[in-house]
């Protein structure tokens, strides 16, 4: 019995990186191959560079959990909750998120780890049984993680370079893009194809592309957070929706069409404390807790990004659990402090329609 047998007693059938000496047959000596300097200079250059913790579990896992949902989510939030109800929210996401974090640092630092992420460690601790089946469920969960990240960023880049769907003027002369359902399946069926070529490659080009895009997204929550300071009152104009727009066929609810950003104004923040639910404005249904909370739940998933990476650690049993608390804490204090500058700058109508987008206030 070895580390890397699994704690119920079941036997895993193989290892990816696992490679265990078997005793030669009897009668026969073990076989020594000298080893020269030359062979194992070659050796060391075949075998991979492994990530380390902040480049093989940090980033990744940061950049899971800072998925769109900061940037289109946050003032759809706090607009029908109210900031009181959004902090309570969060607490909530992450406790739930904490007791599977605290999960995956017992196992990983129970005996040794090896490629395969979730399954493998699952599988160590419980049986192949259940990480067979548990494996399947958190592949099927990365496949709609997937969809969701390769949707919101076609939305976001139709929504500024697109031609306005309901036949307006454009605002900026960067819209220029085509619009409508086939040409927003046509943009993610081409960003999705990057990322399988980025993934083809191998984990390193990975590990190097999402540093890059670490930079960029920290160079632009950087930028939203001087805006709410440098920034100064405006009014916005809320943008229109073409699958549900009362205001045109003059059926229903009217919504506003401007909202205002007035700064950091107590005013705004005593408005802005308790929940005030009120009609989607994209589908006109009701929103509550329930429906709030299961929509900004999509951004605080993203924990095992890092415990995927345990085949290109150095050490996982080091790396996965200081890296996987160290991004949750920081995506807990960076969400809270959005909600708290939403609420003390934006108003309610601009804060409850769905599709407020910080580019509104923060490209001025």
């Amino acid at each position: 019995m070895t580390e890397r047998t699994p704690l119920l007693h079941y036997r895993l059938s193989a290892s990816v990186n696992e490679s265990e000496c078997r005793d030669p047959p009897a009668g026969l000596g073990p076989q020594q191959h000298p080893v020269g300097p030359r062979m194992k200079s070659s050796l060391q250059r075949q075998q991979p560079k492994k990530l380390s913790v902040f480049f093989g579990v940090v980033i990744p896992t940061l950049l899971s959990m800072f998925s769109v949902v900061v940037f289109l989510r946050i003032g759809f939030m706090v607009g029908h909750s109210g900031l009181y109800q959004a902090i309570f929210m969060f607490l909530l996401m992450y406790f739930i998120i904490c007791m599977t974090v605290l999960s995956v640092c017992a196992i990983s630092t129970n005996g040794a780890l090896d490629a395969g992420g979730a399954y493998y460690m699952i599988s160590r601790a419980m049986g192949p049984e259940f990480g067979g089946s548990i494996g399947i469920m958190f592949f099927l969960a990365n496949v709609c993680a997937c969809a969701l990240f390769v949707l919101g960023l076609v939305e976001a880049i139709v929504d500024t370079f697109g031609v306005p769907e309901d036949g307006s003027l454009a605002s900026s002369p960067y819209q220029v893009l085509p619009s409508g359902y086939w040409w927003s399946l046509l943009y993610g069926t081409g960003v999705l194809l990057l990322c399988v070529l980025v993934c083809m490659v191998g984990a390193h080009l990975y590990a190097k592309a999402t540093f890059l895009i670490f930079l960029v997204v920290m160079f632009v929550l950087g930028t939203v957070f001087i805006s709410f300071f440098a920034v100064g009152p405006l009014t916005i104009v809320l943008p229109l929706s073409a699958s549900f727009n009362p205001l045109v066929n003059g059926t229903g609810p009217s919504f506003p069409t401007t909202a205002n950003f007035t700064g950091f104004k107590l005013d705004t923040l005593l408005g802005n404390l308790w929940a005030d639910y009120t009609l989607d404005y994209t589908t006109g249904n009701m929103m509550t807790f329930a429906t709030v909370f299961a929509v900004m739940f999509n951004g605080c998933t993203g924990i095992m990004a890092g415990s995927n990476m345990s085949g290109d650690l150095k050490n996982p049993s080091y790396a996965i659990p200081r890296g996987t608390i160290t991004a949750v804490i920081f995506t807990f204090i960076i969400y809270n402090l959005l909600s708290v500058l939403v609420a003390c700058s934006c108003d309610r109508a601009a804060r409850a329609v769905r599709r407020l987008r910080f580019q509104q206030f923060t490209y001025t």
